[in-house]
């Protein structure tokens, strides 16, 4: 258990961003820490970090190592742990990345519920709009929403992902209301635009507007000021349905749902921590989410 142990504290230097950080959270000194470095370099034969006086690095072997060693040393701390605990300890933190908004509406709420009932799990959150990988990345858990590319994850479908056309009461009584989806090219279009392009085909239809962003806020707000027609998922503009300050366009073409899934890297053995959070807000999201239907 040596070289796994070796392997855990160079996971916990690259974490933390130093020797001196890694050692204090383990509860070692610098000295053994950096000795116990030198020693898995020294049997694997490459170096895996670049350190000088005022900066660490780590070098492609290193971030390879990283890639790999993270799923074993994960894998083996469950197995321990479920060995010691019959499966029942929920314990460790707990990585997510999931996209900045959804993460901010209906996440970051249900933090507090979530470690009241766990409370020997620590939670570390990216919140960002980037696709990141898992592993490289060392993230436990993604909430990832829309259509899945990575066949290489494990996915849970957590609800149901809504979309709808919709703008301002304003916009429709200036510009009228679309009848069918040929009279979107009449219309102002706001347009979401990420790494992948222009979303900008809507119903079959190619459509254009002033507008475009990588930021759905952003074309909220733009469709609450009047200024076109968005595609939104409901769980983002479900009050200002129910509140009037923007119609659903186009009701009768409904636009395919798609799915909010928890996403973890494909491994045998799956931490306990990973697993509750993923109970956790399939029972949150499931039949009633916190998000109200509109018609």
């Amino acid at each position: 258990m040596d070289r796994i142990g070796d392997v855990a504290l160079f996971l916990r230097v690259l974490d933390s961003g130093s020797i001196s950080a890694a050692a204090r959270s383990l509860h070692l000194s610098v000295a053994v820490a950096s000795q116990r470095l030198k020693r898995l370099e020294r049997d694997l034969g490459v170096r895996l970090l670049h350190r000088t006086t005022r900066q660490l690095s780590v070098t492609p072997e290193g971030a390879a190592l990283a890639e790999q060693g993270r799923v074993l040393v994960d894998e083996i701390e469950t197995l321990t742990a479920g060995l010691r605990h019959a499966g029942a300890s929920v314990t460790g933190t707990l990585r997510v990345t999931t996209a900045a908004m959804f993460g901010q509406q209906y996440i970051s709420p249900l933090i507090p519920e979530f470690l009241a009932l766990h409370p020997n799990v620590k939670l570390s959150f990216d919140l960002g709009d980037e696709t990141l990988d898992l592993v490289k990345s060392g993230f436990d858990l993604a909430i990832r929403i829309g259509d899945l590319e990575d066949s290489n994850l494990v996915a849970r479908k957590l609800a149901t992902n809504r979309r709808v056309l919709c703008a301002s009461p304003k916009y429709l009584r200036r510009h009228g209301v679309p009848k069918t989806p040929a009279d979107l090219k009449q219309h102002q279009c706001l347009i979401l635009a990420g790494r992948h392009g222009r979303r900008d085909v809507w119903h079959g239809v190619r459509v254009n507007g002033r507008i475009d962003s990588n930021q759905g806020e952003l074309l909220r707000d733009a469709a609450l000021g009047g200024l076109g027609i968005a595609m939104h998922s409901t769980w983002h503009v479900w009050e200002d349905l129910r509140a009037g300050r923007l119609q659903i366009v186009l009701p009768n073409y409904p636009i395919p749902d798609t799915g909010i899934y928890a996403v973890t890297p494909h491994r045998r053995l799956i931490p306990p921590r990973v697993r509750a959070f993923i109970e956790f807000l399939a029972a949150r999201f499931g039949e009633n989410p916190p998000w109200g239907e509109v018609k």
